[in-house]
Parts: structure tokens; C-alpha cells; sequence
């Protein structure tokens, strides 16, 4: 696929280039013969307008997998050691994937040119899990070539863009794995000692950078040389002591930005928002790739944070207050190792995480972006406009689930999304 079909006739490294008016793309959105439903804003409709597009209707992919089929393959596993649980992880991709195929072909049928705001989310009802997209179409008048998806939103879509990346396709990677495994082996030993067990860091350093290896897998499939707009999420998949890790972005095309996607194995990956992407390529930096440290630190007692913080009535736990300290600043070290290795010259938007993994053992997640500056990267525009970077306001507040005491709108819970 030529990543320059994507998109309508407009190339950011030009000069020449000016954002199309959105007011033309708007009107001419009107002059179909019904009326579109799109869960595009005022404001994305503005900058998808920039952009040369005109909103389509609000599309849907689903998938509904049993949930007697997933337990059966996780109860097989109650003895696995750490790590990957690939038969789960491979449920899992599967049922995304059916999802936006599905998507894709609505798509297809509606002659979208590309789709903003994309989904990727997991519902569970009574017995099933259904696998959900959700996205906007948009229409141009000036596009060619096979219709893009993207995981940003119309905000997004323009800052990125103007920033030089063109998006070509949602993708995802993504990791089953067991913690359940680690309380039944800290259960075996009764206690460990206090600080770094360093097998299950390893463990975890590497079950984690397998769902990014996968997004930079599929991504360099469809001719990208970049993922923009990363999010990942944790969350639990209904088995016991089973979680899934997803990343999901933006497969893009940016001609400006070889040296950095060379030294990620061609595909760069970033978790800055839209707009820092765009403020990074104004000052001359591009993302190469997404940075992960875990550490994996025993309490020395089981139990876990919770059960270590009951035995103390006042004051400072001094020993615990050392040992948090030296575990986030391990992850972070890992951080600054891969980036070096990567010769990133900083890493930005680092965030540390901490998570209970039980049996007395605590995982210390540290996240950040490795940048690269690099010579005569710009973007299209001067300046972005008000409408690119103004955050909706939230206009429905939905009380009852206060007054009912559940939530209605997932009755059964919502395992969460990625999105």
C-alpha cells in the first residue's frame, strides 16, 4: 500500500501547503441526499475540515466469543509459571481482530476514505465476551487508494497529520499472562526476602515489551514506518489471575523520520498525546521508540502492600520507604538504558506505575517516549489551531447508576477498553 493514498492530495513537507477551510468541507458534507450520524464533535469536525475530510456515520465490528471457551483455556494453566499465556493471548487477538475486520467492512460499504476515533474494546455479558470497534467515517472528495483507521480522535488526527504523519491503520499488540502463577509459587516458599526478585522482573520485562513488539509488527505489515498516539491498558480477562496487556495507535507514514525508525528496527513508537507529537516535531525531536522498566520487588511477607501497611499505626515505615524508593528508581534505570542503547538524546512523559501482583511480591512499571532530534524535521503549520487542542465538555451526566447502586449501562461490568 502507498502510504501517500491514504489521505487527501495535501503533502506536509510542502511548503506550499495550506490546511483545506473546514467551512468548504462542512457545506459540502450537506449536499448529500440524507443526514449522517457521526460521533465526530464540533470541534474534531473543524480539524478533520483542515484536513480536507467530511464526517460519514458512526460504524460498528463486533465479535462475541464464550466465556466458558476462555475459562477453559486458562484453568489449564493454574501451574504456569509467569509469563505469556499464548493460547489466551491468541483468543484475544483473534477476537479483536474479527472485530475490525468487520469494522473495516463497514467501512468499505459506506466508501469511507479513512475513520477517526477507533475502538478496541472488550464487553462482557452473561457467558460471552463481546469484542467491540467503534469508529467515524470520513469522506473526501480529493482522496485515493485504500481508506485508512485510526485510534485518533479528529483532534488528534490534524495534529498528527500536520506533524507529518499520515495515518494508514488502527493496530494493536497484545499479551495474555499469569499472576495467579506467582502467588502459588511465593505461596510455595512462604516468604521471600526483601528486594528485587530478579527472575520475575525479567519475566515481566519481557512478557510487557512482547505486546509492543507485536504493535511494531503489524505496523511495519501495512508499510508504516511509525506508531503514533500509543495507549496501553491492563486489565483482567476473566479468568483467575489472568490479565491482558494491549497497546493500541496509529500506524503511520512519516517521510521525515528515517534515522529514528531506523534505530527502532524501522517502526517508531510514542505515547505523547497529539499535541506534544506535534510540539516535539515543531522544536526538531521525533519519538523513537516506547521505553518499558519493570521491576518485580518482594515485601518479604505475604500479603502484599496492604497486609505490610496493617502492622504500623503511625510514622514513617522506613525499610518499606527504601524499598519503593530503590524499585522505582531500578525501572526507571532500565528506562534509561534502553534509551541510550536506542541513542535517544532524552525520554519524555515518563510515567511509574506500582501494582499489587499478591504474595507479597509489588511490580514497578516505568513508561516514557526515547526522542531523537533530528535535522530539518517541521511541521506543516506555524502554529495549531484553538480548535485542535480545546478538550470537549462531557454534556450527559448519568446519575442513576449512583441511585441504583450498579451500573446499568454494563450491568454485567466492562473488563475495559482501548481506546
Amino acid at each position: 500500500m502507498d502510504p501517500t493514498d491514504a489521505m487527501p492530495d495535501q503533502s506536509n513537507t510542502d511548503q506550499n501547503y495550506q490546511p483545506q477551510d473546514p467551512a468548504a468541507a462542512a457545506g459540502q458534507a450537506s449536499g448529500g441526499t440524507r443526514t449522517h450520524y457521526s460521533g465526530l464533535s464540533g470541534n474534531e469536525l473543524y480539524c478533520v475540515g483542515l484536513l480536507g475530510f467530511k464526517p460519514g456515520d458512526l460504524l460498528v465490528g463486533n465479535s462475541v466469543f464464550a466465556l466458558g471457551f476462555i475459562g477453559g483455556i486458562g484453568s489449564s494453566f493454574k501451574t504456569f509459571v509467569g509469563g505469556e499465556i499464548k493460547q489466551v493471548t491468541n483468543m484475544i487477538a483473534e477476537g479483536r481482530r474479527l472485530s475490525l475486520q468487520r469494522f473495516n467492512q463497514e467501512l468499505a460499504n459506506a466508501g469511507g476514505n479513512g475513520a477517526s476515533g477507533v475502538t478496541s474494546e472488550l464487553i462482557f455479558h452473561p457467558g460471552n465476551v463481546e469484542f467491540l470497534t467503534v469508529g467515524s467515517t470520513l469522506h473526501s472528495d480529493n482522496s485515493s487508494g485504500t481508506a485508512f483507521t485510526s485510534s485518533a480522535d479528529g483532534q488528534e488526527l490534524f495534529c498528527q497529520a500536520d506533524a507529518g504523519y499520515r495515518p494508514l491503520s488502527f493496530v494493536f499488540g497484545n499479551v495474555a499472562y499469569s499472576i495467579g502463577a506467582v502467588r502459588g509459587i511465593t505461596g510455595a516458599f512462604r516468604q521471600l526476602a526483601r528486594g528485587e526478585v530478579k527472575q520475575y522482573s525479567d519475566i515481566f520485562n519481557t512478557t510487557r515489551n512482547l505486546a509492543l513488539e507485536r504493535l511494531q509488527q503489524e505496523a511495519q505489515a501495512c508499510g508504516a514506518n511509525s506508531v503514533v498516539g500509543v495507549r496501553t491498558t491492563i486489565l483482567p480477562i476473566g479468568i483467575s489471575g489472568v490479565q491482558e496487556m494491549v497497546m493500541i495507535g496509529t500506524a503511520s507514514y512519516n517521510e521525515q523520520i528515517g534515522g529514528p525508525a531506523a534505530a527502532a528496527e524501522n517502526v517508531t513508537t510514542s505515547d505523547l498525546t497529539a499535541e506534544e507529537t506535534w510540539n516535539v516535531a515543531k522544536l526538531g525531536y521525533a519519538p523513537v521508540k516506547l521505553v518499558l522498566g519493570t521491576s518485580v520487588y518482594s515485601l518479604g511477607l505475604i500479603g502484599g502492600i496492604k497486609a505490610a501497611f496493617k502492622n504500623f499505626v503511625k510514622g514513617e515505615i522506613s525499610d518499606l520507604t527504601t524499598l519503593i524508593y530503590g524499585a522505582r528508581e531500578q525501572s526507571l534505570k532500565r528506562v534509561q538504558e534502553q534509551a541510550e542503547a536506542l541513542g535517544a538524546d532524552e525520554v519524555l512523559g515518563i510515567k511509574t506505575y506500582i501494582y499489587d501482583i499478591g504474595g507479597g511480591l509489588i511490580e514497578f512499571l516505568a513508561i516514557g517516549t526515547a526522542v531523537k532530534r533530528v535535522a530539518n524535521l517541521r511541521t506543516a503549520s506555524d502554529q495549531l489551531p484553538p480548535q485542535a487542542i480545546i478538550r470537549d465538555k462531557d454534556t450527559f451526566t448519568d446519575m442513576a447508576n449512583l441511585s441504583y447502586g450498579t451500573n446499568l449501562q454494563f450491568p454485567n461490568g466492562r473488563a475495559g477498553s482501548a481506546n
